[in-house]
């Protein structure tokens, strides 16, 4: 879907929906002291508010407009900060700064331009958590993954989770929980 496709889906969500964030960034968070945060793809920031609910410093980062004022609004509405940014990742309209983050997270977006810096981002012992979709026949599986692709951009980490399969709408996802080297 191209950025106008976003920006329309964005504009056509429930307002009222309650964003929960992705079990498997819960899980790996909540096992680590709250530092420096980047949600890359963030969407309205369903991870992000709950990141920056947990005590994190949380920098969220998306190409959409709308889906950043919906982050924008509900941060303000939860009373959280959340550093936002409107940016065209795929345009290098934002920059990860190497050695900064302890949690990087990338769900459901796939760039893999996005694995080496983001690798590079993170602190040692920081932690990056990623889901993307797995190629299916009969998909457009230009921004889907092979299998054991994502993995095999964690060489030499602590892979903290691993997991190919159906998530809990039923996509067919590859997600990863890796740990840099100290």
């Amino acid at each position: 879907m191209d950025l106008a496709g976003w920006e329309q889906r964005y504009r056509e969500q429930e307002e009222t929906r309650e964003p929960v964030p992705h079990p498997l960034l819960v899980e790996a968070a909540s096992n680590c002291f709250p530092g420096r945060a980047l949600d890359l793809a963030c969407g309205s920031g369903r991870n992000a508010l709950w990141l920056a609910q947990q005590g994190w410093s949380v920098t969220a980062v998306d190409g959409s407009a709308t889906a950043i004022q919906i982050l924008r609004d509900r941060a303000t509405y939860l009373e959280v900060e959340v550093d936002t940014q409107i940016a065209d990742l795929e345009k290098a309209g934002f920059v990860i700064e190497p050695a900064r983050w302890d949690l990087i997270a990338i769900c459901y977006y796939l760039q893999r331009e996005l694995f080496e810096p983001s690798k590079c981002g993170l602190v040692p012992g920081g932690i990056l958590v990623a889901i993307a979709l797995l190629s299916e026949p009969g998909k457009d599986n230009s921004f889907r993954l092979e299998p054991g692709e994502l993995r095999g951009y964690f060489d030499g980490w602590e892979i903290l989770h691993d997991r190919e399969g159906r998530d809990q709408w039923e996509h067919k996802v590859a997600e990863i929980v890796a740990r840099k080297p100290i």
